[in-house]
């Protein structure tokens, strides 16, 4: 790819022109023959461009910024820049401390463009839309593998993952790389249920994979529990959490992206697959293969009903927050399983 030169270039976006200044930056070192730049990475959104804004569209968005590319400081940037145009709207998210911030809600490509001129590589949406903030409208379901695992191990419980999805209210999930070795499930649901609601559902679909792939799946949060499993991490469905929106840059050596896909071919591709130089390739081919999903919305009663049974049948209640969370109802204790049992050994 080429970097160009240092003066600032004006890139048209959907017809609104975005200036990009530093176009020749290098952000990733080790991309293609002398590194992919800043530019690189705007004509990279421009080429998958529709797909990245279905994405984004109205979700209040966290920034990750690498303004000097890959090895230099980067931060997440939730509250809106004080410098954005008056054309991007925003929209005011709660977080569990009780604080509010506004947060950008891309509803065109330019609103893209113009995080990527201030170091923005990946998105990290809301799965809310701005008009109703407190209702998720994706039930997001992370599967992370553990030391041990890799993305094969993930394909498997994805699969599995499928028919779970199925047989508990007929829902359809739309996969996608994480642009790292893990998988990410996307099922659109109607915005009715609250964060704890979306939680729960997604507990109760990890439980049910760990019985049916036992010793290959679990929901274990502590990390000395996992074990070389896949990890469903629940809690990705927790509020002000969230995960790489589709088409996302991720900040690793070779420039990945977070892919989607279709079901067919999840056995036949790696992670590697994809990245700021094939994705456009490929986008160009095949669209966005997951343009129709927000034709969808699916109810959660099914899973929230299994959640019920685990409760009731099996003593399977809730499961612990991340530490900045307050303390939830019925949540156990934030213990380390091994430091729980240090602190019960008699004395003496």
């Amino acid at each position: 790819m080429s970097g160009g030169n240092g003066a600032a270039v004006e890139l048209d976006a959907g017809g609104r022109t975005v200036r990009l200044s530093s176009p020749g930056k290098v952000y990733f070192p080790e991309g293609g023959a002398g590194g992919y730049t800043k530019l690189d990475v705007a004509r990279y959104f421009l080429a998958v461009g529709e797909g990245i804004l279905r994405a984004l569209r109205e979700r209040p968005t966290t920034l990750e910024r690498y303004p000097e590319g890959l090895g230099a400081e980067s931060f997440y940037q939730k509250r809106a820049p004080r410098n954005r145009p008056d054309w991007i709207p925003t929209a005011t998210v709660a977080f569990p401390s009780g604080r509010t911030a506004d947060e950008l809600c891309p509803t065109e490509l330019a609103a893209v463009l113009w995080a990527v001129q201030y170091g923005t590589l990946t998105f990290h949406p809301w799965p809310v839309r701005r008009a109703d903030p407190d209702r998720p409208d994706e039930l997001r379901i992370d599967l992370d593998p553990q030391p041990g695992t890799d993305f094969t191990d993930a394909v498997h419980a994805a699969r599995e993952l499928r028919a779970v999805l199925d047989e508990f209210g007929g829902l359809r999930g739309w996969p996608k790389t994480s642009g790292g070795r893990g998988l990410h499930v996307f099922v659109p649901i109607e915005p009715r249920w609250s964060f704890v609601e979306v939680r729960r559902a997604a507990i109760a679909c990890g439980r049910e994979l760990e019985r049916r792939m036992p010793g290959r799946v679990t929901t274990a949060w502590w990390k000395e529990e996992r074990g070389q499993r896949v990890f469903v991490d629940y809690n990705q469905t927790a509020r002000d959490r969230t995960v790489a929106s589709a088409y996302s840059v991720r900040a690793l050596p070779h420039a990945p992206v977070s892919a989607p896909l279709t079901w067919d071919e999840l056995g036949d591709v790696a992670p590697r697959d994809f990245d700021i130089v094939t994705m456009p390739k490929r986008y160009a081919a095949l669209g966005d293969v997951h343009a129709d999903m927000d034709d969808h919305a699916h109810r959660l009663d099914a899973l929230l009903e299994l959640a019920d049974r685990d409760a009731r049948d099996r003593g399977l209640g809730d499961l612990p927050y991340p530490p900045e969370y307050p303390k939830m109802p019925g949540e156990p204790p934030r213990v380390q399983p091994s430091r729980a049992r240090h602190c019960e050994r008699p004395s003496g």
